[in-house]
């Protein structure tokens, strides 16, 4: 036998004595057993809404005070309605940081990428070098590495051979026609 929720709902409404606090077994539910038992049932919390501002470690502002609510945040001003905090206008992060850190109002660029990558090996800025030999490279200062392919003459050969190490083609021979 399905019932529908809306049916469900009307069976318990007109059956309530069915669900009774009796027929709850509390073993089932031991963290409302430790509840019941525990002394500190008179335990109150004060509300510090419209007295003071609490900050993220649970310490206490007066109103007018100013503090962090955390390590990260800007400055505050407890206020009747909470904090109100500054908003500064930080300064834009650098492209190329690898590192910042978010200790104070503003992040902070700790570490500027200084080099260049190309097929995973790393090059000082304005480092020149050939990953091949028809090829010479440099590492700019915007951090893009710039290369330059050498355009070969046509050899005056029929077999121009390639050398290891040589960009063009060389004639062995001598010219042939």
């Amino acid at each position: 036998m399905a019932l529908h929720i809306h049916e469900a709902w009307i069976l318990l409404l007109v059956l309530p004595g069915l669900v009774t606090p009796a027929a709850i077994n509390h073993e089932d539910y031991p963290a409302d057993e430790g509840d019941q038992t525990s002394s500190n049932d008179n335990l109150i919390f004060d509300d510090y809404r419209g007295k003071g501002c609490v900050d993220d470690s649970g310490f206490v502002y007066k109103l007018g005070e100013r503090f962090f609510p955390g390590h990260s945040n800007c400055p505050c001003v407890c206020t009747e309605d909470g904090p109100v905090c500054d908003q500064p206008e930080c300064p834009k992060i650098h492209p190329k940081c690898t590192k910042v850190e978010h200790n104070g109002c503003c992040p902070e660029c700790k570490e500027v990428k200084n080099f260049c990558e190309y097929h995973g090996k790393n090059y000082k800025i304005l480092e020149e070098f050939k990953p091949s030999p028809c090829e010479w490279c440099r590492c700019e200062p915007s951090n893009e590495v710039h290369c330059v392919v050498a355009d070969c003459a046509v050899p005056e050969c029929v077999n121009p051979v390639y050398e290891p190490e040589q960009c063009c083609p060389v004639c062995k021979n001598g010219k042939n026609c």
